[in-house]
């Protein structure tokens, strides 16, 4: 495609989200959802290297019994979102603020990729008592 010479209509989504196309699995509301980069469907989060995360699940969308593309799921992306803490060797401090974070599973992040194991989550915001907040960018 060429580069523009006139002004162009480009379609937006409205809303502060998005919804995927689905893999054949359950994902839970409040989950870090990711895009499978071997498929293209939405999965939950988990240690991988092919995942590029995408927000947290507005809902639960079981898609067990069915196949990839049945159904989809819609997620939240703007703000700041708490997700658990990893453990001690990755455990992320205050003094992490401003530094990327690197997906656990579906409702943990840690502050390294462990060696090149992991996906991105985002970036690390804010640290309390119960976890880590993130923004996805």
């Amino acid at each position: 495609m060429a580069a523009l010479t006139a002004e162009r209509d480009t379609q937006r989504r409205a809303g502060n989200g998005a919804s995927y196309a689905m893999a054949a699995i359950k994902i839970w509301a409040g989950s870090l959802v990711c895009i499978s980069t071997a498929t293209g469907y939405a999965t939950k989060g988990a240690a991988a290297t092919t995942l590029v995360a995408v927000g947290a699940a507005k809902e639960t969308v079981d898609n067990s019994a069915g196949a990839a593309g049945d159904l989809r799921i819609s997620v939240d992306r703007e703000g700041w979102f708490r997700f658990g803490n990893s453990a001690s060797g990755d455990l992320i401090a205050l003094d992490d603020i401003g530094k990327d974070c690197y997906v656990v599973d579906d409702q943990t992040v840690a502050l390294t990729d462990a060696t090149g194991t992991r996906s991105k989550a985002g970036k690390i915001r804010d640290v309390d008592a119960q976890g880590v907040w993130i923004e996805f960018v």
